[in-house]
């Protein structure tokens, strides 16, 4: 038997986070990553790695490997903290990590 659970989330973009996607060059990228957050909203998670103390990945398969990074409160309340490609990835999990 299968089970459909509707869950919707609220998405909330930090400052940071929303200035790192309209820095970026590449709007293809812009519109997929843009697609990605929809289906967060919708509760589709994809692709996510818990990277400990309340700090997620989701690793969007298009590009030079983007991440959004992000937490959830309340259990319904997705708060995208900041973005990065692979080769920023450290130093952004660090920013995140200070923003919680």
């Amino acid at each position: 038997m299968y089970i459909k659970i509707d869950m919707t989330y609220e998405v909330i973009q930090t400052e940071l986070f929303a200035a790192w996607l309209n820095a970026l060059r590449d709007r293809k990228a812009q519109t997929i990553i843009a697609a990605r957050v929809d289906r967060l909203r919708a509760g589709n998670f994809g692709f996510c790695k818990m990277l400990g103390g309340g700090l997620s990945e989701m690793k969007v398969g298009f590009g030079p490997g983007y991440r959004l990074y992000y937490t959830i409160e309340a259990g319904r309340v997705v708060i995208l903290l900041a973005g990065s490609d692979k080769s920023d990835q450290e130093r952004t999990i660090k920013i995140a990590r200070k923003m919680l």
